[in-house]
């Protein structure tokens, strides 16, 4: 520092002014950056979580469940701003705003019949509560639903507004945010993820001469972060042991293994059929069997009846993965690839749970049988706005897994508790305190992200219900973990567990492009509600609005839109 204090004198002006300059502003930024640290969501809670006995890897959790937090948030932002708020504007005419509808010149009048069952008269208490909870009835008419947004355009002064192309582009522009910031995070994960595992002993280094943060003066933090390296030195003791373990199998060792594994595999895909067979039938059976008529018994049955396929995928969700995380202890694999296979196997029951839905309802929405359902290019009887009825079968399935998460936190783990503290039974004591499962959590939260993702195109407000709902069982999970969870048996390191979680995300991610992106291009819209009715499928607005522009830029608007420009570009 002196050195660099007496070559000062010797620079020209410019190059001190900028020396001081650079300095003065990396301290405003490193300033900044404290200062906005204590603002940061759940910061205190997070910190005390990975202070106590349960670790990094369970901290890495609630990290995770605080990213999709902001990141519903943000887009609800988007949607609300682009979408919602023009059309509440312009349809109750504030700042002078008007809005126009298009008559539909060239569909045929039957298709264009929607009378959604909306709260009328004089109804019983149940009834809205039933509506709440399936998104039927008085919340089909709000702004909850694609088939509110009906006007064109809208007028606010002299400004008009493209609605059907904010819609679309809106879509767009949630699902690039989603998947530039999880790409971002999940770069920044694979780095330190690289550099922990590039060498054992260059790991042991960091923590013991540079892990100790020299800016902590309280006490209180002093003692988590003393807790948060205690458990990162366990973790890296427990998977040399593993890996010493490994080594040192004999041949007779490594066949016992090898059978056990391939017999445990055996059974996972037996549960995995049979999960998505449950699911076929349940869906068979709802379609075979729903009535829209009938008697108020008659009308309850069917209610059930309809809502069957969400009930079974839910059960599924919730069995399936305590089977698998039975069997995943039997085959003795190290904490952080038992948590990456145990992941992969249930993000892939989940996520075709949701794929079986979806493709059942859209055999059912395209199925015409009639030249009359022919004319308008899907089932309009039973689907007058089936973009609506999809958007309520994926509030239905996110409502539901809330309502799950919490029943077993309030009717399973706190009696488990009750009975392994007050029960001297021997059985009872066997079962004893469950662990926190970070990758079941993990899973749920992901299921629940990729129905978002999903069900946004379709009920633009999805995005609040997830912010809330992430909102609340981050606090629901905490009182869990705290109250009625004992410590990992086997440390749990929280790097890669923290990138793996971001890859799995980025899968659900990718995987909800493909019914967004069929819905999009190639099954008709709705002609009967919603921004799109006047135009065959929802891309159609693109080619529309782009005959407007002078003929230059339509040629190079129709060259970016070709396939030799957009495949190469959406495969890089």
């Amino acid at each position: 520092r002196d050195l660099q204090e007496a070559n000062v004198k010797y620079l020209s002006g410019w190059n001190q002014w900028k020396r001081t300059s650079h300095k003065s502003w990396r301290k405003v930024l490193d300033e900044s950056k404290e200062l906005f640290s204590y603002l940061e969501l759940w910061r205190h809670d997070i910190r005390s979580i990975e202070g106590r006995k349960y670790g990094t890897g369970i901290q890495s959790y609630f990290s995770f469940l605080r990213f999709l937090v902001l990141l519903n948030f943000l887009i609800f932002i988007l949607m609300f701003s682009f979408v919602t708020l023009p059309s509440v504007i312009s349809q109750y005419g504030i700042f002078d705003s008007s809005f126009a509808q298009i008559p539909a010149s060239s569909i045929e009048p039957h298709c264009t019949v929607y009378s959604p069952s909306g709260t009328k008269g004089l109804v019983y208490f149940y009834t809205y509560l039933k509506d709440l909870l399936t998104g039927t009835g008085f919340l089909e008419v709000t702004s909850l639903f694609y088939g509110y947004y009906t006007i064109d355009a809208a007028w606010i002064s002299m400004f008009r507004y493209n609605l059907p192309l904010a819609y679309l582009l809106t879509t767009f522009a949630y699902l690039g945010l989603s998947l530039v910031w999880i790409i971002k995070r999940s770069v920044e994960g694979f780095k330190q993820n690289s550099v922990l595992q590039s060498s054992e002993f260059q790991s042991y280094c960091n923590k013991v001469f540079a892990g100790w943060d020299f800016c902590i003066t309280d006490i209180s933090a002093a003692w988590l972060k003393h807790r948060s390296l205690q458990y990162e030195l366990k973790a890296d003791l427990e998977e040399e042991r593993l890996k010493q373990k490994i080594a040192d199998r004999t041949m007779k060792d490594k066949l016992r293994i090898y059978s056990l594994r391939l017999f445990l595999n055996i059974i996972v895909i037996a549960v995995l059929s049979g999960c998505f067979y449950a699911i076929y039938r349940a869906t068979v059976f709802s379609q075979e069997n729903s009535s829209s008529n009938g008697n108020d018994m008659q009308f309850e049955a069917n209610l059930l009846v309809q809502y069957l396929p969400s009930i079974v995928i839910t059960l599924a969700n919730f069995i399936a993965p305590q089977i698998f995380s039975v069997l995943i202890r039997l085959e003795d694999y190290s904490p952080s690839f038992e948590i990456r296979l145990m992941l992969l196997r249930c993000v892939f029951m989940r996520l075709a749970n949701i794929g079986v839905l979806l493709i059942s309802l859209w055999s059912q929405i395209s199925s015409c049988a009639t030249d009359k359902c022919n004319a308008c290019g899907y089932n309009y009887e039973l689907y007058p706005c089936w973009e609506s009825q999809v958007g309520q079968e994926m509030y239905k399935l996110l409502i539901l897994d809330f309502v799950i998460i919490l029943a077993v936190t309030l009717f399973i783990d706190f009696p488990r508790k009750w009975l392994v503290t007050h029960c001297s039974c021997k059985l009872v004591q066997w079962y004893g305190l469950q662990e926190f499962g970070i990758s079941n959590n993990v899973l749920e939260i992901i299921y629940g992200q990729t129905i978002c993702w999903i069900g946004t195109f379709y009920s633009p407000l999805l995005p609040a219900i997830a912010t809330i709902k992430y909102f609340i069982v981050f606090y629901i999970k905490k009182v869990s973990l705290i109250h009625t969870c004992k410590p990992s048996a086997r440390p749990i390191r929280a790097s890669s567990s923290n990138f793996f979680f971001l890859v799995v995300l980025l899968i659900g991610l990718l995987l909800a492009f493909v019914p967004v992106g069929v819905s999009i291009a190639y099954i008709p819209s709705s002609k009967a509600c919603g921004p799109f009715r006047n135009f065959n499928t929802s891309w159609a607005v693109v080619p529309d609005t782009i005959l407007g522009f002078p003929i230059g830029l339509q040629k190079v608007f129709y060259g970016i839109a070709s396939e030799a420009f957009a495949v190469p570009f959406f495969v890089v």
